[in-house]
């Protein structure tokens, strides 16, 4: 018999959570995202919730004022619920006011500085697993649903508009490889993606910093250019030959963007464009050290129309920027009228630290800001319900967002979006009368019903 002692299993221990809070755009969305999935390779687990979290990370938006005192609330939050907190993201560069606020913060780190982040969370909770305890390989994390995703093409911008501190933050230009970013777009396509949101902080200037660098892609020489990028991703197939839903955000509109607009008309990309204007007013413009070239622009928008009439266009105003004029503003309400644009958002201006705009003369008093924005809101939202209403009738494409569950009657409901529809900041398409086997993802034909000034209602064909 042998008696010898069998030495014990090893154990090993739980892995430490990480928890995530993640303010202001998809850029920093997408920053968390990368954050994360590098701390599960590095053994980490994630935490849902303060409770369960080792250490949580706040990355936060410092782009206004007012998105800085958002991220210090968060901030504290997190020390009040949890206690073990690490800052990154754009406000990270005023760590000396992160500390005043909330000198218990474990370690402070600026804007997409990935291998710091991951140091300090190294430093105050260890790994207890280490990495490549699992061998089985994980998908990316994503903090998105799963049928959509935000695509990063670059960090960074080279314009220096006089209301803004991005190239403070994020510093210049910096593009990714074509390569790169399409074998992304591929994997994430292949993990169930069906819609691609493209963002960057100018998407149409990448690959300007690498001179538009070719690199080869599915036998073809690719170049890192938006129109060449378009073309690519309305290529690959989720299913049936179809293409992604591929969105382009944050377009400024230099002339190569009309090279976009046919790959709209043939299918091939969404008939979308995110262009931020600002204002339309040459004076203003002017003033925020951006391209005064209005007329033109309206020209160009007829153009598009004719060779895409189903293109949406959304963009963003700046009310009540220093000097604006009341002419300034009634220019910037007649100019929309003109242009018709699909969707609108409006910011009241409020100063940045260090931006180059708080030493202009001639601030405008916060009440008349008040007046300015509600006007604005009110234009736009009469001719966003006159757009939709012509809809009525017709039959469209919908991505389905979220399915509800049968009410008394076994009849069931669905959120979804049209292709005018960008994901958190349009509007939605909402139906009835469901399929049971409806999930979300699905992309159905929408016969719509009715509309109001910034939704739609419909009925599956």
């Amino acid at each position: 018999m042998n008696t010898a002692t069998q030495a014990p299993a090893t154990t090993l221990p739980d892995a430490k959570k990480v928890g995530m809070v993640s303010l202001g755009c998809p850029k920093a969305l997408v920053d968390s995202e990368r954050i994360l999935t590098r701390l599960r390779a590095d053994g980490y687990a994630m935490s849902a919730d303060y409770a369960g979290a080792d250490v949580v990370l706040v990355n936060t938006c410092g782009f206004l004022d007012s998105a800085k005192e958002e991220s210090l609330a968060a901030i504290g939050e997190a020390i009040a619920e949890n206690g073990r907190v690490i800052v990154t993201g754009c406000m990270g560069d005023e760590a000396d006011a992160i500390r005043a606020a909330h000198p218990q913060v474990l370690a402070v780190t600026g804007a997409h500085q990935y291998e710091q982040v991951v140091e300090a969370v190294h430093e105050h909770a260890p790994p207890s697993q280490g990495p490549y305890v699992d061998l089985i390989p994980q998908p990316d994390i994503k903090l998105t649903p799963r049928h959509y995703s935000y695509l990063k093409i670059s960090e960074g911008c080279n314009h220096s508009c006089s209301f803004c501190i991005i190239p403070d933050l994020r510093g210049k230009l910096a593009s990714r490889r074509i390569d790169a970013v399409l074998r992304e777009a591929e994997k994430l396509v292949a993990a169930g993606t069906r819609e691609l949101l493209v963002i960057s902080q100018d998407t149409s200037a990448y690959g300007v910093d690498t001179r538009h660098e070719a690199r080869m892609w599915k036998g073809r020489e690719t170049r890192a250019h938006m129109t060449d990028l378009a073309r690519e991703l309305g290529r690959l197939d989720i299913g049936n030959g179809s293409p992604p839903w591929v969105r382009l955000h944050y377009v400024y509109p230099y002339p190569h963007v009309d090279a976009v607009i046919p790959l709209m008309a043939e299918g091939l990309l969404t008939p979308y464009l995110d262009i931020p204007f600002q204002h339309a007013s040459p004076s203003v413009l002017k003033r925020m050290k951006r391209p005064a070239n209005e007329a033109k622009v309206l020209e160009r928008l007829k153009s598009w129309r004719a060779i895409c009439p189903d293109i949406a266009v959304r963009s963003s105003f700046v009310v009540g920027f220093p000097g604006e004029t009341e002419d300034d503003f009634q220019y910037l309400c007649d100019w929309l009228e003109e242009a018709q644009l699909d969707r609108v958002g409006a910011f009241r201006f409020e100063p940045v630290e260090g931006a180059q705009a708080n030493a202009l003369p001639d601030p405008v008093p916060e009440v008349l800001k008040e007046e300015r924005y509600a006007r604005l809101m009110e234009l736009t939202a009469r001719i966003s319900a006159e757009k939709l209403a012509a809809k009525v009738g017709r039959t469209l494409p919908v991505i389905i967002d979220e399915v509800g569950e049968p009410d008394e009657d076994g009849d069931i409901g669905a959120t979804g979006r049209s292709q005018a529809d960008a994901p958190e900041i349009d509007g939605a398409v909402y139906l009835r009368n469901v399929a049971a086997t409806l999930s979300a993802g699905d992309i159905i034909d929408v016969t719509i019903e009715d509309a109001d000034a910034h939704d739609l209602f419909g009925v599956p064909v």
